[in-house]
């Protein structure tokens, strides 16, 4: 058996791909980015079995983070992440959740804010934190590499990268980011972005126009 699984939770109009992943040792469990829909993730971490011990987030945006806040207050657990510089993002999510419809948004201020080289357990499992910014200032990547697999939040997608026209956004950074820190994970890493289906390093290498 594995040491982790994962189940994914489409929520928002968004589409955002939030994450339970969980130990199969202590079924100690962590979610990932509660965007909205918390009524589809509380159902999905019931079929699971797991006990959820905290909660991940990438990066500040709207439909990431904006569930955490009540999630976290009726699981009774914490929120690790993002990066202290997203914390601005966090604080604007009412406004944006008014604009794009997301009903029961609320900011969030986590219990621990993370850093490059930080690393965070789920029951026995350790995932390794990477900063990758760009899509936002305090983005972050969750890696676990004995399995083989990456949380890249909104860095990474099949085919693309993820958007930097905010006033915020950086480009020439995310590709660095992308090119310095994700690919020398090995091609055989596999990728869960925020949005759309799974990818791996090898075939965003090979196939990815803006890593090019």
């Amino acid at each position: 058996m594995q040491p982790i699984q994962i189940a994914i939770v489409p929520v928002t109009p968004f589409e955002q791909n939030c994450s339970i992943l969980w130990c199969t040792k202590t079924m100690k469990g962590a979610v990932i980015d509660p965007g909205g829909d918390l009524d589809r993730i509380r159902a999905a971490i019931a079929e699971t079995g797991a006990t959820i011990e905290k909660i991940l987030l990438t990066h500040g945006h709207v439909d990431h983070a904006a569930g955490a806040a009540e999630l976290a207050e009726s699981l009774g657990v914490k929120v690790e992440g993002p990066g202290a510089a997203d914390q601005f993002i966090i604080d604007d999510i009412p406004r944006m959740a008014e604009k794009y419809g997301i009903e029961g948004a609320r900011p969030v201020t986590p219990d621990l804010y993370l850093n490059e080289g930080d690393t965070v357990s789920v029951g026995e499992v350790a995932l390794d934190v990477l900063h990758v910014p760009g899509h936002t200032p305090g983005h972050l990547v969750f890696v676990h590499r004995p399995v083989g697999l990456a949380i890249v939040g909104d860095t990474l997608f099949r085919g693309s990268v993820g958007r930097t026209d905010f006033p915020y956004g950086d480009p020439d950074l995310l590709i660095k980011g992308i090119k310095e820190k994700l690919l020398p994970l090995g091609d055989n890493m596999v990728c869960l972005p925020g949005h759309g289906p799974v990818t791996s390093i090898g075939d965003e290498k090979a196939h990815n126009p803006f890593l090019r």
